[in-house]
């Protein structure tokens, strides 16, 4: 048999993404994980704490946290996340030829799979792996809308970011697939409001009535007392995010704006690479209804100002960037299992400009948390 690798662009690019992912993981254990390693020593000892769920979970296991519980704690959502979105592929689009270009673009993505290594030990992740989940599973009754709202409040109480980073992308694929295929009656729009309006108050709670309300000395000796190596006392060294207002965050990223701006660019050309990714879904869009499209663009500019909002409060741009990519993507397999009036062409296989994409895109091998890179 005349097997040639070269002859298959798109399958070797699958096979160089594995071991990039491989690469940012070997590098990623060997960082001290600063802002990982105490949420997973935040609990409710103290009362009701904002980023506390995670390690009131990990408190009811075991009384004592070590360090190597960021990666593998990490790593096993990555893992999963990781399977379920290859499922969600199949299940969408088929791991035939003419679709393994789609693939490379979403899951060989910097902004994808390979950041959230990079990332790994923070919370992004919870809300992609939730958003997968109500993509896969069934959306014929209010159970579904419900669900859709636990993961919410979960998300919330995990990190009250998600109601802007995760939260309007799990409304979007609610009403792509549940409203718009089962239509809208007065009972399951009052549901979904009266859930919708839940979720709303709950992030203000944690937001504003989230804070520690002890000295921040006593704070960092319980978080001392759940640690198995008291001694690391340098991975406390975030424990001032449980005291800081709002105002003061919002007033720290304004004051690096001018420094972090420099990192547009950069963004920019990681987005135009990704252009064939791009034509394909806007195709996807022009081939349903016009109700439906209207919706769709609806959502997707929803999505889109709620990371803007983001981008003035927080100063974590690689983070914010890569996920609001991740929430497009998500979109896209929603927006594919709508009904549409005409076949959508693939992403050639054969055509020179993707294949070089393609491969660009493989070998970068993360965008960031802050800056690019």
């Amino acid at each position: 048999m005349n097997f040639r690798v070269w002859d298959y662009p798109w399958r070797l690019m699958l096979a160089v993404n594995a071991a990039v992912i491989f690469g940012v993981f070997l590098h990623k254990i060997t960082l001290p994980p600063f802002v990982p390693y105490i949420h997973l020593l935040v609990d409710y000892h103290f009362g009701f704490t904002k980023r506390a769920l995670i390690g009131a979970i990990i408190g009811l296991v075991d009384a004592k946290v070590p360090v190597w519980l960021v990666f593998a704690l990490g790593g096993a959502v990555w893992l999963i996340t990781a399977g379920l979105f290859v499922q969600l592929f199949r299940r969408t689009f088929g791991f035939d030829e003419k679709h393994w270009p789609l693939f490379v673009f979403l899951a060989g993505s910097p902004f994808f799979l390979k950041n959230f290594m990079h990332t790994l030990g923070h919370f992004d992740i919870y809300g992609c792996l939730f958003a997968v989940v109500l993509l896969l599973i069934p959306a014929r009754s209010l159970f579904y809308v419900l669900l859709a709202a636990l993961f919410s409040t979960v998300l919330i109480l995990i990190h009250h970011i998600h109601l802007l980073m995760y939260v309007p992308t799990i409304a979007a694929i609610v009403v792509l697939r549940y409203y718009l295929v089962q239509g809208v009656s007065r009972q399951n729009v009052a549901v979904g409001i009266a859930l919708l309006a839940a979720v709303g108050v709950l992030f203000v709670a944690a937001q504003f009535y989230g804070t520690m309300a002890v000295p921040e000395s006593e704070f960092a000796a319980y978080l001392r007392s759940r640690m198995a190596d008291p001694s690391r006392t340098d991975l406390l060294s975030f424990a001032y995010v449980w005291y800081q207002p709002l105002a003061k965050e919002v007033s720290d990223t304004w004051q690096r704006l001018p420094h972090n701006l420099l990192g547009i660019p950069v963004f920019a050309l990681l987005i135009w690479l990704h252009t064939p990714l791009w034509r394909y879904f806007r195709d996807l869009i022009a081939a349903l209804s016009v109700a439906h499209r209207r919706v769709v663009t609806a959502a997707i500019i929803v999505i889109s100002l709620a990371y803007l909002v983001m981008f003035a409060m927080v100063f974590d741009y690689s983070r914010w960037i890569s996920n609001w990519a991740v929430c497009l993507f998500l979109i896209l397999h929603a927006v594919k299992m709508l009904p549409a009036s005409r076949d959508v062409p693939p992403i050639a296989t054969d055509d020179r400009k993707p294949v070089v994409f393609g491969w660009i895109v493989t070998l970068i091998p993360r965008v960031g948390i802050v800056r690019p890179f």
